[in-house]
């Protein structure tokens, strides 16, 4: 007698919201950015120089629990991003998205890729038009350059392979012409 096992998953969400959306094109930094958006358009908070200010409390009790993580965390002070990025990354609201995007099979379970399906969900709310690009192809997309520079400038995309290569190259090459870099121009 040979017996069958399956796995017990919850059946993938009829709609992915803004959120779900934005974890399954870029993880916990681009769910993060694309709240620091929101809420920012909002009127919510205040970003300047990558760091985040609450400036008055939502009167909507439907706020996202994400966007609620956030304005716990800036609400005595202000807080830089990085650290918001860095306190946000270990919350159980990004645990709880993970969770329901394993348990529905759009990602892997053990490196948190995503699969066909998680890939096929992604498309389609792309191509649904229903969603801002940021969300999709990250900050390059944010129309309010002021914004993106703000957001931007300490939640960077850590460097590739080819991209330290690169740097390594230049370190290189200037070391051997004898030039060296300081700040913004050359020195001999």
């Amino acid at each position: 007698m040979r017996s069958v096992f399956r796995r017990t998953t919850e059946p993938v969400p009829q709609t992915l919201d803004l959120y779900d959306v934005a974890y399954l094109s870029g993880a916990p930094q681009r769910m993060m950015e694309v709240a620091l958006v929101a809420l920012h358009e909002r009127g919510v908070v205040r970003i300047r120089v990558s760091r985040v200010r609450l400036v008055e409390e939502p009167v909507d009790r439907r706020v996202h629990p994400v966007e609620r993580a956030i304005i716990a965390l800036c609400r005595r002070h202000s807080r830089s991003t990085l650290s918001l990025l860095e306190a946000i990354e270990g919350g159980p609201e990004v645990g709880e998205i993970e969770r329901r995007m394993i348990a529905s099979r759009l990602m892997t379970p053990r490196r948190c890729r995503l699969t066909r399906a998680g890939r096929q969900h992604l498309e389609a709310a792309e191509q649904s038009g229903e969603y801002p690009a940021y969300v999709f192809e990250g900050l390059g997309a944010l129309p309010d350059v002021a914004l993106r520079y703000h957001i931007g400038e300490v939640i960077e995309t850590p460097l590739s392979l080819g991209g330290r290569l690169i740097r390594l190259g230049e370190a290189l090459d200037d070391r051997q012409s004898g030039h060296r870099h300081d700040g913004g121009g050359l020195l001999r």
